[in-house]
């Protein structure tokens, strides 16, 4: 069984990429050669099959163990789809439904009573920078590509790209940095990252600005994680001992101190500071 789980995973891996392809040059209106459509949509099926069949196998055995139905569909899953499309597919959904709820002027997960943090600033300008850039990119390659089918592929391409960098905006500005009226500081990043951080784990907070160096997510050796916006941070968060968090593909880590951005950060670490 451990062999079939295995071929299953590595299927999903191979075809889903290739589907996407095929589905951006269907979407685009470009007209495959039948035999190659044919023998796509075959291999496509075949996944299908072999995933569906391990997935009832896998599902039936966590059954069998005593797990709910829920659960047991939970537990086939991550043993078949690789957790890195998971997430991926993850994020792209909730920054889907984040442009909902930026048009609707609503934020995820701010109660009553909660102080709700913005970090959006330092990349706002970034951000439609790559809009505009992207729009100008389209047209003059909607002029410049003389072969049609080449045209809708990248004009697909280029508005789902535009579409996406919008999204992830939109899930930045909606799920902001969260203090709860009990001290429970929830560090976010879009669909991206999420971590809470319990009020009994806090030993010092204070106001830092730093620039560091880095991708979004920054873990160094001593434990120190930096969440990066704008190439800056502003609030540094000392901890009484590690705390586990997830990286955005799954990876899990631990972290001593972390730096994140906040817009403005003195009222999110006077809130802090705050007793509950």
């Amino acid at each position: 069984m451990t062999r079939t789980v295995r071929a299953a995973r590595i299927a999903v891996a191979a075809v889903l990429p290739a589907e996407l392809v095929l589905v951006v040059c269907v979407a685009a209106g470009v007209r495959l050669p039948a035999p190659a459509l044919a023998a796509a949509e075959v291999l496509v099926l075949g996944v299908l099959l072999l995933d569906g069949w391990v997935l009832h196998r896998l599902y039936a055995a966590a059954r069998a163990a005593g797990e709910e139905p829920r659960a047991a569909l939970r537990t086939a899953v991550r043993a078949v789809v690789p957790v890195q499309v998971r997430r991926l597919l993850r994020h792209e959904l909730r920054a889907g439904a984040s442009l909902g709820w930026w048009v609707l002027r609503r934020r995820h997960g701010v109660r009553p009573g909660d102080l709700a943090a913005a970090y959006t600033g330092p990349q706002t300008a970034m951000m439609y920078g790559m809009v505009f850039v992207a729009v100008v990119e389209t047209v003059a390659l909607a002029l410049l590509i003389p072969w049609p089918a080449v045209h809708r592929v990248v004009l697909v391409l280029d508005v789902y790209g535009i579409l996406l960098v919008i999204a992830l905006h939109a899930a930045c500005v909606t799920r902001p940095h969260v203090v709860g009226a009990d001290g429970t500081l929830r560090i976010r990043y879009g669909a991206l990252f999420d971590l809470a951080v319990p009020p009994d784990a806090v030993a010092s907070v204070r106001v830092e600005r730093r620039y560091p160096e880095g991708r979004l997510v920054t873990l160094s050796e001593d434990g120190v994680l930096d969440l990066i916006v704008g190439s800056q941070t502003t609030v540094t968060l000392e901890l009484h001992h590690p705390l586990a968090f997830t990286r955005p593909l799954g990876a899990r880590a631990s972290a001593r101190t972390i730096r994140f951005h906040a817009d403005d950060p003195r009222t999110l670490v006077s809130a802090l500071r705050r007793p509950a």
